[in-house]
């Protein structure tokens, strides 16, 4: 008995060198280029900031952090890619708004599921929308916005950055919770949706801070409020649009464009932690966190877990609001 004891203990402990051996004989994560897919083109605020991301990144892994653009089909044809890539930890993915809130809801046959595809990392930062008006509409807060509306029924066009972009959701939002009526007039991109607003073709906007804001403190445009529960640091003097009406049912309206590092589901968990510390430095290192806000972002931060649950209320917010609007599906 006492022989097959000690046999039974040589197994054993054989075993174990065994495994610690395939334990060391795995190579340390990474020992070659990173990349974050992005799904848009090159210049936008996505790539910009996953340029940013990379550079720090690539300093705290000691390798090559690269960003990787791959747009077309409204952002699903990057985050498809990313979704079905390799869990190795050689593939990261910029997620935001559109891929993990409003796409899951509005395309009809994606190529990943925003939940099971992807294991969620850190969130980075959120950028509220500015509702802005052409400056001789003759308002100046949201109560008068809403007022004027209801006596002139059908004389608001609001302008997007496109059709089922967050510019588009803002404004649908805002009709559903007001009950006024306006007519979306969608654009391809920001740039021309601004013009259509300052010129007077349309009267009004929901469009995110970096791009509208220069235009409202040029004079060209009105900041009535941020979308955004908080204000923002950029734009200290605009309030919310919760806070800058009397409407018991705009007290709940929170919308932004956000952004958060993914990785395809069954990426390594001590790989998820590793990226997700070290993006959390970041975000408390002060050029980081100034670039952002410089951006009219808010840095976020905090544990994989917490990107997990923001991301499920963003799905179930987009779904509502979608269904509301009535905004067909693609």
């Amino acid at each position: 008995m006492a022989s097959l004891t000690r046999r039974g203990l040589g197994i054993l402990t054989f075993g174990a060198a065994l495994a610690a051996g395939a334990a060391q004989a795995q190579p340390a994560w990474p020992i070659r280029t990173v990349s974050i897919i992005v799904p848009y083109s090159a210049g936008g605020a996505t790539d910009v900031l996953a340029r940013k991301v990379a550079e720090g990144l690539s300093a705290a892994l000691g390798k090559t952090v690269v960003v990787d653009n791959r747009p077309g089909a409204g952002g699903t044809l990057g985050t498809a890619l990313a979704a079905n890539a390799k869990p190795d930890g050689y593939t990261l993915f910029l997620g935001q708004v559109s891929s993990h809130g409003i796409a899951p809801n509005l395309y009809t046959q994606l190529r990943y599921d925003p939940v099971k595809s992807f294991v969620p990392i850190v969130f980075i930062e959120t950028i509220p929308n500015i509702l802005a008006v052409n400056k001789d509409l003759p308002v100046n807060s949201v109560d008068e916005l809403i007022a004027y509306a209801k006596a002139h029924p059908d004389a608001l066009n609001f302008a997007s950055s496109g059709t089922g972009a967050s510019t588009h959701l803002s404004g649908e939002m805002f009709k559903a919770l007001t009950g006024i009526s306006m007519t979306h007039v969608p654009f391809h991109g920001s740039a021309q949706a601004l013009v259509s607003v300052m010129g007077g073709q349309t009267q009004m906007i929901f469009d995110n801070m970096p791009s509208v804001y220069p235009y409202v403190t040029a004079g060209n445009l009105k900041a009535l409020a941020v979308t955004t529960l908080k204000r923002s640091p950029q734009a200290p003097d605009v309030p919310t649009i919760a806070a800058a009406t009397k409407s018991a049912d705009l007290s709940r309206y929170d919308v932004s464009a956000w952004f958060g590092l993914y990785a395809p589901t069954n990426t390594p968990r001590p790989i998820v932690d590793r990226v997700n510390a070290a993006v959390n430095a970041m975000l408390k290192e002060p050029g980081f966190a100034n670039f952002i806000v410089d951006n009219g972002g808010v840095p976020e931060g905090g544990t994989p877990e917490d990107l997990g649950r923001f991301g499920e209320t963003e799905l179930k917010k987009w779904k509502t609001v979608i269904e509301q609007a009535g905004v067909p599906k693609m």
